[in-house]
């Protein structure tokens, strides 16, 4: 994992979030921990999916949170308020809007296109993007999720995705060559034109 991790950063990759629902307890701790260290290494911001007690307890910068994990209010107060707090949105301005208002670093729209990771995921349009910019209290980042690769990568970059979460399309493919590459063909969307 840390080798396909560091050839992601290597293509380009500038955060990197820890999801895993299948490990033991244990096995988590030890992954987030390692990354924990190759990230700050590497100056990349690490999230933490689902887990404000794991983020805690290996010093990620931040945790996103979906619609069952712990409450906003509560991983603020365990993390700090150096902490990033992302919130997974969905579909759902309003969830969007109650976010920013909570003090949400990022939100997090999606599914924007079938995903293996997610299959039965709500799906977004894409025409969210641009009213989340517009709806918004103040400016925090805006991510896309859900079946993105270099190809339909750019039109979400377009309509306002200010980063596009990637899992398959940067770790679906075998070797750190590939890795590496699938990543630097993802980050080249956001290159100036």
């Amino acid at each position: 994992l840390l080798e396909r991790v560091s050839a992601a950063i290597d293509g380009g990759a500038r955060t990197i979030q820890y999801r895993d629902k299948r490990a033991d307890a244990a096995l988590r701790r030890q992954l987030a921990a390692a990354l924990a260290g190759l990230c700050r290494a590497r100056a990349v911001t690490l999230i933490i999916n689902d887990a404000v007690a794991l983020a805690a307890e290996t010093g990620a910068d931040g945790v996103h949170l979906g619609r069952d994990d712990a409450a906003f209010a509560a991983a603020r107060r365990r993390l700090g308020a150096r902490a990033l707090i992302g919130v997974s949105c969905y579909d759902s301005l309003e969830r969007a809007r109650a976010a920013c208002a909570a003090g949400a670093d990022y939100v997090a729209f999606g599914a924007f296109y079938p995903s293996a990771i997610k299959p039965d995921a709500v799906r977004a349009p894409l025409s969210l993007l641009g009213e989340a910019r517009h709806a918004l209290a103040r400016r925090i980042p805006i991510v896309a999720i859900g079946g993105i690769d270099a190809g339909n990568g750019a039109g979400l970059v377009e309509a306002g995705a200010d980063a596009l979460a990637v899992i398959g399309a940067v770790f679906g493919h075998a070797g750190t060559d590939a890795v590496r590459a699938a990543a630097t063909r993802l980050a080249a969307l956001y290159a100036p034109a």
